[in-house]
């Protein structure tokens, strides 16, 4: 079993980890406290081919394999986890699927512009009574004669203060079945599309908002996929996208444990640094051989989804693996740290909120788990 890279995948992840260190790094704190979208350094990331690091390049994007994309998303959340969500929002459920389901028409007017960063996408699944159960939509889309006429209310959508398009799902009225819904591409500036900003604990600067659809008209070429498959597109959406999170909790992780190791190393107790104490390597120890463990599920989760026809198991595995082990990496780093971790404005506390979100969003812990029961038990 081989797990080395080859030239292409070395080069590509080097220049993704030099521009994190010096133009994302700088900027993490400052997004986090004021909680502003990072425009240019999307923009800026674009350029280096992460918003569409797998759309071929007839369609704009970097043509890259998902290995590569991984470890990308890794190399930037090291430095900030909000752009590393960012552009997985734009590559996996937006860009992705579009590819995949997407009509000629569809690819030209918006696929290129999505994969160059010439347009920012958004994922619009969520609402307050789907989010688990994200079949349970109340979001209604009825049919008039040129199209739809969209109607209800979508929660937590990223990327959505800066989007052009978003992927809004819906149920089709009259529909045949209850829990039946459709994809429909959506331009952000359409008439009846209200958006009020949603404050989070962390990932801050994501430019998550909710959306108010009230009446927005969309012509019968904005539908994405077959009719009341929408369902379909939005796991295969989900399901390249809890890779990416997989990696972005990953380059978390990795930051608070570097964190614990320098501060453990330079901190003097009782004479000596704190890493010659046995309990505190043990910690250390035992976050990174979680951290290894979940990174190679990842990179496997990433293998399968280029070379097989579904990855779901695996992607929710290395979710699962990583958020959780992510999180007790920041909260171990945090008990090391103590008083210099807790205080407001330290790394290790930004981290520590950040790494919270990967537990949930795209589907929490407990949602990886039945997925994966069923595999195992089917």
């Amino acid at each position: 079993m081989d797990f080395s890279f080859n030239a292409e995948q070395e080069s590509f992840a080097a220049r993704v980890r030099q521009f994190a260190r010096e133009r994302v790094g700088p900027r993490a704190a400052e997004i986090d406290t004021t909680g502003v979208f990072p425009r240019e350094l999307v923009h800026e990331a674009a350029a280096l081919g992460l918003a569409g690091v797998t759309i071929p390049e007839a369609h704009g994007g970097g043509g890259r394999d998902y290995v590569s994309y991984a470890l990308a998303i890794e190399a930037l959340a090291l430095s900030s986890a909000t752009l590393a969500v960012i552009l997985t929002v734009n590559n996996s459920l937006v860009a992705e699927p579009l590819f995949e389901f997407g009509t000629p028409r569809q690819h030209e007017q918006w696929l290129s512009k999505l994969a160059s960063g010439q347009a920012i996408g958004a994922f619009a699944l969520s609402e307050e009574q789907a989010g688990s159960d994200a079949a349970n939509q109340r979001t209604i889309a009825r049919r008039d004669a040129t199209g739809y006429v969209l109607s209800g209310r979508k929660v937590w959508v990223a990327n959505a203060e800066a989007a052009d398009v978003a992927i809004v799902f819906a149920k089709v009225e009259p529909a045949a079945q209850a829990r039946t819904i459709t994809a429909f591409l959506v331009p952000m500036d359409s008439a009846g599309l209200r958006k009020t900003p949603s404050d989070s604990l962390g990932v801050r600067g994501l430019g998550c908002m909710d959306l108010e659809l009230d009446g927005v008209r969309v012509d019968a070429a904005a539908q994405l996929g077959e009719a009341g498959r929408g369902f379909r597109v939005a796991m295969r959406a989900l399901e390249g996208g809890r890779v990416a999170i997989a990696a972005q909790a990953l380059g978390v992780g990795q930051a608070a444990l570097e964190e614990a190791l320098a501060y453990a190393r330079q901190r003097i107790v009782f004479g000596q640094p704190l890493g010659d104490f046995q309990a505190i390597q043990f910690q250390l120890a035992d976050l990174a051989t979680e951290l290894e463990a979940a990174r190679v599920l990842t990179w496997r989760a990433a293998d399968g989804r280029d070379r097989q026809p579904r990855a779901s198991v695996e992607s929710s595995m290395a979710k699962l693996q990583a958020s959780e082990a992510a999180h007790r990496a920041a909260d171990r780093a945090m008990q090391i740290l103590a008083s210099a971790g807790y205080r407001r404005g330290s790394t290790i506390e930004r981290l520590f909120r950040d790494v919270r979100a990967a537990e949930i969003y795209q589907g929490t812990s407990e949602v990886q788990r039945m997925i994966i029961a069923e595999a195992i038990l089917g």
